[in-house]
């Protein structure tokens, strides 16, 4: 196994932050503190916001109120690069240019790193050749990624952000397209990351024994945020994702684990809502 590249942590903390989704403000009053080396969840029913909190906390979107801070600094008022330095980012469906190879993919991660006209250096190549290894692509630089299949394609995403080696790690539900094993092989790699970890998740069992604490996203805001274990409750289960939960002890393991249940309403509620 590969160890990552140590990268210093940042803490990232919101105050106040409104969020919009095209014309619409979706998110009112989210108060965050993600200390640094920490991985924070966030989680919610579709269409309630995360990923457009996500696209604010990372800078793709500037908040309609509000501020994110990185290591201290309006992440909204800092140079470009600087944030490229700061905030490495994997979009939801997001996949390789069709007319790179793996390599010239994964380089991309090293742009904030080059000057101008510079075409990468030995040290770039290092920094590739690893993290390719510790997403099971060892050897595969020269392949083109038209070659690859959907979850491999997403590992090479995934690589290019590890090769940025930014401080601060911003994942959109960052286990679409990998099957069950690249699932747990990706929670590990998340584990262990030196990084802060910010993640959009669906799995919330996956949230429980990976993530520090958890953010959930319902209702126009952040109604419940702390430690997994102590809010993913039978009662915010049925009532945010309408659903019954109950955790229990792994017996191999004695890791929690958490089983959902039959739904506990047939008819969905309205998950967004503009807020005035």
């Amino acid at each position: 196994m590969t160890s990552s590249p140590r990268v210093e942590s940042m803490a990232l903390r919101t105050n106040a932050l409104g969020c919009r989704r095209g014309g619409r403000v979706i998110l009112r009053n989210v108060d965050l503190d993600v200390p640094a080396g920490t991985r924070l969840a966030i989680v919610g029913p579709n269409g309630a916001g995360k990923s457009t909190l996500l696209r604010t906390l990372c800078g793709l979107e500037r908040p309609v109120a509000g501020t994110v801070e990185v290591g201290g600094d309006d992440l909204h008022h800092i140079p470009s690069r600087r944030r490229a330095m700061s905030i490495a980012v994997v979009g939801q469906e997001e996949q390789p240019s069709a007319e790179l190879t793996v390599a010239e993919a994964v380089g991309l991660g090293r742009t904030p790193y080059r000057s101008a006209w510079s075409t990468g250096s030995s040290d770039d190549s290092t920094v590739v050749g690893d993290v390719l290894a510790q997403v099971g692509l060892d050897g595969w630089g020269s392949r083109a990624c038209t070659q690859l299949s959907g979850g491999e394609r997403h590992r090479v995403v995934l690589a290019r952000a590890l090769a940025q080696q930014t401080p601060i790690l911003v994942l959109d539900e960052p286990t679409n397209h990998l099957d069950a094993a690249w699932r747990l092989r990706l929670m590990e790699i998340l584990d262990e990351l030196d990084a802060t970890v910010l993640a959009a998740m669906h799995d919330l069992d996956l949230v429980l024994r990976h993530f520090d604490s958890v953010a959930v996203v319902s209702d126009g805001g952040v109604v419940a945020h702390g430690p997994p274990i102590e809010v993913l409750t039978p009662d915010l289960l049925a009532d945010v994702f309408e659903v019954s939960g109950t955790v229990v002890t792994h017996p191999s393991t004695g890791l929690p684990h958490l089983l959902l249940n039959s739904p506990t309403t047939s008819v969905p509620r309205a998950l967004t809502k503009d807020i005035p």
